[in-house]
Order: C-alpha cells, then sequence, then structure tokens
C-alpha cells in the first residue's frame, strides 16, 4: 500500500510538500484523478483524490478520513539516551515505530558519551517507519534533556514508569519488565533505557524516589539500543 505524509490538511485539501510531490509524481507517475492515501502523523489517513499533479507540489481533494489508522492501545512514551554510534539510534528508532510507540526523548545522562542528537533526522526517518509499517501516528521526538531533567519532570505523571539499568540493589530488587507490565491495567507508560555506560546511582535513585520502578530486560546485558528495542516489543506484546 502507498502512503504519502502531509501535515498541510485542511479544509478539504491536502496539499504535499517537494519532497513527497516528487516521489508521488515522478517516481510513481500519478496523475490527476488519480486516488492516494495520506497519513497527518496524528493518527489518521485520509483517502484522497489528485487534482494538481506539479512534481513540487500535489494537490488532492480529501474524499474520506479514517482517524486512529494503525493505531495501538497503549501510549508508550521512551526516554532513552543518545548511542555513541548515530547510526544505532536510528536503527532503535527505525524498528520501535514499526512495533509502535508514541513519544521519544533522548536524554543525557551523567554517563553519557554523545550528548548532541539531530532530532530532525531521527523524526524523518519515524515517517518513512510510520508509512512502512502502516500507521498514520508519527512518534513525536523531543529535544534532548538531562536524564534528572526528564526525572523532575515526570514525578507527578500517573503513567506506569520503568527504568532499566544493570546493577543490583538488594533494598531495591529489579522485577521482570514482563512482570510489572503485566500486572498493569492502564495504558500509559514511560520507559527509560541508560547510555552504555548505565545510569549513575545518584540517577537510579532519583528516579526511584519519583515513582519510576527498576526493572530488567532478562539475563543477557543488551545494548542500548537493543534494550530499548526490547522495552518497546514487550509492551507491544503484551497487548497483542
Amino acid at each position: 500500500m502507498e502512503l504519502f505524509y502531509s501535515r498541510d490538511i485542511e479544509g478539504g485539501i491536502c496539499r504535499l510538500d517537494h519532497d513527497e510531490s516528487g516521489h508521488c509524481i515522478k517516481v510513481l507517475r500519478h496523475r490527476c484523478g488519480d486516488e492516494i492515501s495520506v497519513i497527518d502523523g496524528c493518527g489518521t489517513m485520509y483517502r484522497c483524490r489528485i487534482t494538481s499533479d506539479s512534481h513540487k507540489g500535489v494537490e488532492a481533494v480529501v474524499l474520506e478520513s479514517t482517524p486512529d489508522w494503525g493505531a495501538h492501545p497503549y501510549v508508550l512514551h521512551l526516554a532513552v539516551c543518545p548511542t555513541k554510534n548515530n547510526d544505532r539510534y536510528e536503527w532503535f528508532a527505525e524498528k520501535a515505530c514499526e512495533m509502535g510507540f508514541d513519544r521519544l526523548s533522548p536524554i543525557i545522562g551523567d554517563h553519557s558519551e554523545r550528548r548532541i542528537l539531530k532530532t530532525a533526522r531521527v523524526e524523518k526517518i519515524l515517517v518513512s517507519a510510520a508509512k512502512q509499517s502502516l500507521k498514520a501516528a508519527v512518534p513525536a521526538v523531543d529535544e534532548p534533556v538531562s536524564v534528572k531533567d526528564f526525572i523532575q519532570n515526570h514525578a507527578d505523571s500517573t503513567a506506569l514508569k520503568m527504568i532499566a539499568y544493570c546493577f543490583e540493589d538488594e533494598s531495591v530488587p529489579r522485577r521482570s519488565i514482563k512482570d510489572v507490565l503485566g500486572a498493569y491495567d492502564g495504558t500509559e507508560i514511560i520507559v527509560m533505557i541508560g547510555p552504555e555506560g548505565d545510569f549513575s546511582h545518584e540517577e537510579a535513585e532519583m528516579a526511584l524516589a519519583a515513582g519510576f520502578i527498576p526493572v530488567h530486560l532478562g539475563a543477557s546485558r543488551l545494548r542500548t539500543e537493543t534494550a530499548a528495542l526490547t522495552a518497546a516489543a514487550s509492551v507491544y506484546y503484551q497487548h497483542m
């Protein structure tokens, strides 16, 4: 199924940007009168008929709209430290989007080696992943913040909040993410994943004080991007 992406849909008219228009007209050879399917990134899919087939700016009239198209029955917010290799972070974001999540917060920890992330590139990858996996909603991407700021900003959240770290604390044992998800009857979920050097003890203590549940993702030691994808997959399978 061909899908196009547009945030310019108003008054029954859909307009594609330069890149989407070029792909529609030059690559796929669509012309006036053809019907196309367009997602708005916010959850709605539109069936449209092309009325202007310029490769610089396609215009189409909306025939039908389908809200919550390809939606999942939960709201998943992933807070993940950027990896040393940008490609690994982008790979995780793409694959997690295919399964389904709603917001990505790049967080910078005490042990983070990478402290800069180009969010615009991640956003572009997520648009492609949403189209490929037949979803009308594209996950939001926040600007990077520190781990401690993220914890403070979500201290009052009523969502199920989890933090995955590798070290053991006998006073607060980690629980399996599978067990924690299985006991939760809500829909809003936040998962924090640390950098290659893990969260610091101070960050973990701050998270626990803010109501985050310490979890593990199994017996294997996972890379940051693998841990983040495993967390997304755990939520996905819990709601199948």
